[in-house]
């Protein structure tokens, strides 16, 4: 471990991790002191075992606003998606996993494949700032974005305004789709969520140990034994680099 690396990760002694709370995939519970628990809280535990420093972690309700302090000396890691949007401030490593992103259409719906989504006239329900919502911003060229500030208002305003699509991460479709009667599911994704570990642009060093800790991580079976040991389905460990 290069000095260099451990100052930039831990300038204050304690490595100061920023957690989305919204991704109930990464987050799936809470400590009785009401620290966050899951799959990315136990990645920043072991960076931060790996620094030989205590751990802090830090929650956002979304991960639009944890993206926003980076470079405020709020936090020295931020386990977020890595999003082109998020690149200009935030040094990523590669995904350390991925979720499927993929549409909900209603009952009735003459949508039955994905490529029939962007087309003038659909409208897609989407939680604004969300990692699949800034890779539709990006790739959708026709159809109107419906923006919503958290997953739950996103499909309410599917249901209420009577919208053609509703995009989401699948895990949580599958839920949706339970209240909704005739609703489906369309067969394959548009994008699959990339979950990385970041830090503020500057940190160069540490951006680069960073990358090198993924990729062991994945390799080593450690990121997969994090999924068991929480139980989540519908997340699977990223590719190598």
């Amino acid at each position: 471990m290069s000095p260099d690396v451990k100052a930039e990760l831990a300038p204050k002694g304690v490595l100061r991790a920023g957690i989305n709370m919204s991704n109930f995939l990464l987050v799936t519970g809470r400590t009785p002191e009401g620290d966050p628990t899951g799959v990315s809280p136990d990645m920043a535990a072991e960076v931060a075992r790996r620094l030989g420093v205590p751990l802090k972690l830090i929650p956002f309700k979304s991960p639009g606003e944890l993206a926003d302090e980076a470079g405020n000396d709020v936090w020295d890691i931020g386990n977020i998606g890595a999003e082109p949007q998020r690149a200009a401030t935030i040094a990523f490593s590669a995904a350390y996993c991925e979720i499927e992103s993929t549409y909900l259409v209603p009952a009735g719906s003459p949508i039955t494949s994905i490529d029939q989504v962007d087309k003038p006239g659909i409208r897609i329900s989407v939680t604004g700032r969300s990692a699949y919502g800034l890779w539709l911003e990006n790739n959708i060229k026709h159809a109107t974005l419906v923006r919503t500030d958290t997953l739950d208002s996103s499909f309410d305003k599917f249901v209420e305004e009577k919208l053609e699509v509703l995009a989401g991460l699948k895990p949580r479709l599958l839920t949706d789709i339970e209240k909704l009667p005739g609703a489906r599911i369309l067969p394959g994704q548009f994008s699959a969520v990339q979950q990385a570990m970041g830090t503020p642009k500057k940190n160069t060093k540490a951006a680069a140990w960073l990358a090198a800790f993924v990729e062991e991580a994945k390799a080593s079976g450690f990121v997969q034994s994090l999924i068991d040991k929480h139980k989540v389905k519908g997340l699977s460990v990223a590719p190598p680099a």
